[in-house]
């Protein structure tokens, strides 16, 4: 009981240090963003209602690892790959857009475990 106390702690000292509670911590997405992720996710992976509740659980549990800032700003690095170009060449190579890649794609590994 003391083991599980002491992890409770440790996973929720961040958000007392932020100011945030847990419920506002899990819900600082967006529903639109939470719509936009379901929708693409059921397109890549079917369109039935199971693939709803599979895609509805992953944002639920990248929202849970991730910020919403931190996710949009890992999407916005994405979306600038895509454009190219040697403007774009920024975001290809830098360490920081590397990171904020790297974060999101953890949790969508982490939230496929768990969901599909």
């Amino acid at each position: 009981m003391k083991r599980f106390l002491c992890m409770a702690v440790a996973l929720l000292m961040p958000l007392a240090a932020s100011g945030q509670t847990v419920t506002e911590r899990l819900n600082d997405y967006p529903t639109a963003a939470r719509a936009d992720y379901v929708f693409a996710c059921m397109v890549t992976n079917g369109q039935t209602r199971e693939m709803l509740d599979r895609c509805s659980c992953s944002i639920d549990e990248i929202a849970a690892i991730l910020t919403y800032e931190q996710y949009l700003e890992a999407e916005t690095v994405l979306s600038m790959r895509r454009v190219g170009g040697e403007r774009m060449a920024f975001f290809n190579s830098a360490a920081m857009a590397e990171n904020l890649v790297a974060d999101l794609r953890r949790a969508q590994a982490e939230a496929e475990l768990i969901c599909f």
